[in-house]
This record gives C-alpha cells, sequence and structure tokens, in this order.
C-alpha cells in the first residue's frame, strides 16, 4: 500500500534477527492471501466480495489483522484498483468485465509486524495497452528489486525504475512511493520510483520496505477522488502496479512476500 511523501522524516528502523523473522511470516501470510484470491478474480465478480474473501481469510485462517481496515479511516481489508485506478482503490459493488485489469493490494499484521504486496489480475483479455503496461510494471518492479544490496543509494533504484519505464513509453507516478516497513505500516526510508544515481538514502543491512512502482500507459499525472483515497490517472490511461517487501541482506537482499502465483 502507497503513501505520500510524510511532511516530518523519522530515523529508519533496522531489524534485528527476530523482528526479521517475523517480518518473513507476516510476509508470507500477505503472499497467500493473493494466491488464494487469485482463483476467484474473474468476470461478474465484484471488488467488494473480493475484499470479503480476503478479509474472511487473514482473520480466520491466518489469525491475523488486514492492515488497511479502518487505517486512517480507511473503510475496506485491501485495496482494489481497476483500469485507470492508480491506487486506493476502495472495493464496492460494481462487477468486474472481460477486458479489466485489477490491482489487489494485500496488508497483513501478525504478531505486531507487516507485511504489503500487491499483485496485477487481468479479466480475459484485455487490451493491448493494458497487458503491456501491466506487463512493464512488473519490469519495472524487479528491475528496482535486483538493485537492493548494501552500499547502493535509493535514487539508484529509482533512476533505474524510471529509466526502464520511460524507455517503454510510459510514466511513473511520482505523487506516491514505496515505503519503510515494520512495526508501522509506513515508516522510513521513502522509496521513490524515480530519481538520480547517487542519491537518497544509502542502503544497510536489517532495512525492510516496499518497492510498488506505479507506472501509467499515459501522462504520470494522476488526480485524487473526493472520497479522499481513490486515485486515478489525469487523463484516464490504464495505471499498473506490483509490490514486494524487501529485506536488505549482508549480502543483497531478501523478497519476503514471494507467492506461488508471482514469481520472480
Amino acid at each position: 500500500m502507497f503513501q505520500r511523501a510524510p511532511k516530518k522524516p523519522t530515523s529508519i528502523t533496522f531489524k534485528t534477527a527476530e523482528e526479521i523473522e517475523k517480518m518473513r511470516v507476516a510476509g508470507r501470510l500477505a503472499a497467500e492471501v493473493l494466491d488464494m484470491i487469485g482463483p476467484h478474480v474473474r468476470e461478474g465478480v465484484t471488488t467488494e466480495e473480493l475484499d470479503r474473501l480476503c478479509h474472511d481469510h487473514i482473520v480466520d485462517v491466518q489469525q491475523a489483522i488486514p492492515a488497511p481496515l479502518n487505517y486512517r479511516d480507511f473503510p475496506k481489508s485491501i485495496c482494489a484498483s481497476v483500469n485507470h485506478v492508480v491506487c486506493h482503490g476502495i472495493p464496492g459493488p460494481k462487477k468486474l468485465k472481460k477486458g479489466d485489469v485489477v490491482n489487489l493490494d494485500i496488508t497483513v499484521i501478525k504478531d505486531g509486524f507487516h507485511g504489503d504486496t500487491s499483485r496485477m489480475f487481468q479479466i480475459g483479455t484485455p487490451p493491448v495497452a493494458a497487458q503491456r503496461v501491466t506487463q512493464i510494471a512488473f519490469e519495472c518492479l524487479w528491475v528496482g528489486i535486483r538493485l537492493v544490496r548494501p552500499g547502493i543509494r535509493l535514487g539508484d533504484i529509482g533512476h533505474a525504475i524510471q529509466k526502464h519505464a520511460e524507455a517503454q513509453h510510459c510514466s511513473v507516478v511520482r505523487e506516491y512511493c514505496g515505503h519503510g516497513i515494520g512495526r508501522e505500516f509506513h515508516e522510513e526510508p521513502q522509496v521513490l520510483h524515480y530519481g538520480a544515481p547517487g542519491a537518497g538514502v544509502e542502503l544497510v543491512p536489517g532495512m525492510t520496505f516496499t518497492i510498488e512502482p506505479m507506472i501509467n500507459a499515459g501522462k504520470r499525472h494522476v488526480k485524487l477522488l473526493p472520497d479522499g483515497w481513490t486515485v486515478v490517472t489525469k487523463d484516464h490511461s490504464i495505471s499498473a502496479q506490483w509490490e514486494h517487501t524487501v529485506l536488505v541482506t549482508d549480502s543483497g537482499h531478501e523478497v519476503l512476500t514471494l507467492g506461488s502465483g508471482n514469481p520472480p
């Protein structure tokens, strides 16, 4: 789940071995929810129904907490963003139809720690432009993840993501970003998906954060709807996004939210 850049920066938390193990558990559970819900994402289902299935699985099966529910008054347990919705889509009664693409964003709290991940789903065969931006967004995620290691800077990651997206004539949303994560849903550092090489925070083992580039098929500009949550592309172009929670290790990185339906 995304965040706007906070006005008051706070310090980065470095996780202990015990905390990292709890982060692994939370990450696996978040990925499990996406694996579970995949077969239910089909023509005719409402995003409200998908939200209920995810909520029940998190609460009843995983004995965990859906982090978005009541977070800053968000009314549902997941975010469901369809077609030109960039992020923070509120699940509702509208049915998915053939040709839609939808991002489902899952954050689980288990034993006080968060696992955050999202994945794109296609309903039938979407238009070529929707398929294309979905694939490019996936590539952008992994372009960023593969750079994660001690000594690299966040600007290097953002620059690589931006370069890949723009080379494919897509654009990167700038108003929302990835974020540190752990005991808190949104921690430092901010993880911008654009930027300059060599800029930003240097990565150190024990850091955990999300990488979650929002990629538009058209221009990068977005607007916030009156509900205070839903963000859409200004030009109504399709937007796509994938997300993982990543740990910086001594030798590189570990993706904490890999699932069977979302291989590297």
